[in-house]
C-alpha cells in the first residue's frame, strides 16, 4: 500500500461546519463592539478572536455594517417576555437589587448597546433593531389597551434600572434591598397593569 493512500486515510478532511463559525464570530464581534464600539473595533480583531480567517466575515455578513447588524440583534433579546406574569415584578425588582456579576452576558450585552446607541453611525441600526427585537415582543407580551405605549414606558423602565445596576456594581443589601426590592416591585407591577 502506498504512503500517500495511508496519509489520506488516517487523516480524513476536517469537516466544516459553518454555524459554529458563524456563531464565533458572532460573539467575538459582539465582546469587541461593546470594548471598542462600531468604529474602532478592526475586522480582523474580531475574526482573530472568533479564530477564522477575516475573508469570512465578508463571507457570512457581507461586511463591519452587516455582522454589526446581526450582533445587534442578537444582544437584544427581549427576556422581560419569558417570565411569569404573576410574578414578574417582585422576579424583576430582586434581579435588579443584585450586583450585575463578572462576566454577567446581560452586562456585557448592555454595554454594547450603549456604545450602539452613542456612536452616530450605529445609533439608526440600533433603533431598528430595538423596535424589532425588544419593544414589538414586549408589547405583544403586555397585550391590552395602549399596548405599544406602555411598552415604551416598561422597557424604559428596565433600562434604566440596568444602568443603575451597572453603576452601583453591587448587590443591595439589608433594609436597603428591602425597600428597593419592595418599591421596584410596585412600580413593575403599575407598569404591567392593563
Amino acid at each position: 500500500m502506498d504512503e500517500t493512500a495511508t496519509l489520506t486515510r488516517a487523516a480524513p478532511p476536517r469537516r466544516r461546519d459553518s454555524a459554529a463559525t458563524r456563531a464565533a464570530i458572532l460573539e467575538a464581534a459582539k465582546t469587541q463592539f461593546a470594548r471598542l464600539g462600531y468604529d474602532s473595533a478592526p475586522l480582523r480583531d474580531i475574526a482573530a478572536g472568533a479564530g477564522v480567517d477575516v475573508a469570512l466575515i465578508k463571507r457570512y455578513f457581507g461586511g463591519k455594517e452587516g455582522l454589526f447588524t446581526e450582533a445587534l440583534k442578537e444582544s437584544i433579546r427581549p427576556r422581560l417576555v419569558e417570565w411569569d406574569r404573576a410574578t414578574f415584578a417582585r422576579d424583576i425588582a430582586a434581579m435588579m437589587a443584585d450586583g450585575p456579576g463578572v462576566g454577567d452576558a446581560r452586562t456585557h450585552g448592555f454595554q454594547f448597546l450603549l456604545r450602539a446607541a452613542t456612536s452616530p453611525t450605529t445609533a439608526p441600526l440600533l433603533s431598528v433593531a430595538v423596535q424589532e427585537r425588544f419593544l414589538t415582543p414586549i408589547r405583544d407580551w403586555l397585550g391590552g389597551p395602549d399596548a405599544e405605549a406602555r411598552a415604551r414606558v416598561l422597557a424604559a423602565a428596565f433600562i434604566g434600572f440596568l444602568v443603575e445596576r451597572l453603576i452601583r456594581g453591587e448587590p443591595l443589601e439589608g433594609r436597603e434591598r428591602d425597600i428597593f426590592v419592595a418599591r421596584a416591585s410596585a412600580l413593575f407591577e403599575r407598569l404591567v397593569a392593563d
